[in-house]
């Protein structure tokens, strides 16, 4: 393989190996994340492992006596002598340099920021539970208020078989004391 895409393929092994997969999937917190996630480590690998094929291999060299066999001498030496005089340029990378200082700075920040990660990400996790966990106690009680409420407006033309009917837990509490004759004296 030539130098520019032995280059890439070598890049995008690297890199393919240096991506964290795992600890960056364990920063999701959603499932709609994770499927996206997924997808996105999918087509990675399935473009890492494009390059590693593709581009990985040598060209197999022409047999030029096969085809001046079969087409003649004269047009295959013109073929192979242009075939030969084709350069190809060398890539001169001019974005790298530019950016270079930016993704060092970045790396930086990272290092710093590296070790509080995991703890942000627990936090992150405590907080949504504690907020799942908030709405419903918030729901019961928006429940609970309006039975009282409700209850506070009837209690004055409520009969007690209405009342038992929505308290059965105290129906068979007084059913069991007339039971056992045990009036509260």
């Amino acid at each position: 393989m030539s130098g520019a895409g032995k280059k890439v393929v070598d890049v995008a092994f690297k890199a393919g190996k240096s991506i964290d997969w795992e600890g960056m999937a364990k920063l999701l917190v959603s499932d709609e994340a994770r499927k996206e996630f997924a997808t996105l480590r999918r087509t990675f690998d399935e473009v890492n492992s494009t390059l590693q094929t593709k581009f990985s291999q040598e060209p197999e060299p022409i047999d030029w006596e096969y085809y001046r066999k079969g087409i003649g001498s004269r047009l295959v030496d013109m073929y192979k002598e242009a075939y030969e005089s084709v350069e190809i340029p060398k890539f001169v990378d001019t974005v790298t340099p530019q950016f270079k200082p930016k993704f060092d700075a970045l790396v930086r920040i990272n290092s710093i920021l590296d070790p509080l990660l995991p703890v942000s990400v627990v936090l992150l996790v405590e907080l949504k539970e504690a907020e799942e966990k908030s709405l419903k106690e918030s729901e019961r009680l928006e429940k609970e208020i309006a039975d009282v409420q409700e209850l506070k407006q009837k209690i004055s033309t409520m009969t007690a078989d209405e009342y038992f009917e929505k308290h059965p837990e105290l129906k068979k509490k007084f059913d069991d004391e007339i039971r056992n004759d045990n009036w509260g004296y």
